[in-house]
């Protein structure tokens, strides 16, 4: 047909070529979409061919894979239960570890109060070492002063009976 209406006059040969080139476009589309039909089609005979063969191989597979997906899903479980042990063991040591540098924390201030007593208390020693010292020249005085007076009654006590021996002797 190409060739035909190429040996027409130019005015329908213009027309003619440009008819046969939708044509052959409109035949080049009609050809994929059949090759892409026919391909489905065959696509889904041979899909239903290898389901049929494959379903007995595919049930045995599909035990074995089950069955090792449990084993796996068991062993997840497992590996969870004891990340969950392990974080409750953390918080538990984190919360002791908090109560042992809290009791740091208070022997540490007990220490530096008594630090300050300590020298509140050498203060206070100072202090008592005086206080006896004071007491100490108080009970020499009183045990002089006893002395004295016991000396003065005695002096006394000898006086009125050297009076009185003298006034009654004559």
């Amino acid at each position: 047909m190409d060739l035909e209406a190429r040996s027409l006059q130019p005015n329908v040969k213009v027309v003619l070529l440009a008819k046969l080139r939708e044509y052959k476009s409109d035949l080049n589309n009609l050809k994929s979409e059949h090759k892409r039909l026919a391909s489905a089609n065959s696509n889904q005979a041979a899909r239903d061919d290898l389901l049929e063969s494959g379903m007995a191989d595919a049930m045995s597979v599909s035990a074995n894979q089950r069955g090792r997906l449990m084993m796996s899903t068991e062993r997840l479980n497992e590996s969870s239960d004891r990340i969950k042990e392990s974080r409750r063991t953390m918080l538990e040591t984190e919360e002791l570890g908090v109560s042992i540098l809290q009791d740091l924390h208070q022997q540490r201030q007990s220490l530096l109060h008594a630090n300050d007593t300590k020298e509140q208390l050498h203060g206070v020693d100072d202090n008592i070492s005086k206080s006896k010292k004071i007491l100490t020249n108080m009970s020499r005085r009183m045990s002089r002063n006893k002395w004295i007076i016991s000396s003065i009654i005695v002096v006394l006590v000898v006086a009125i009976a050297l009076i009185l021996y003298f006034k009654l002797s004559k």
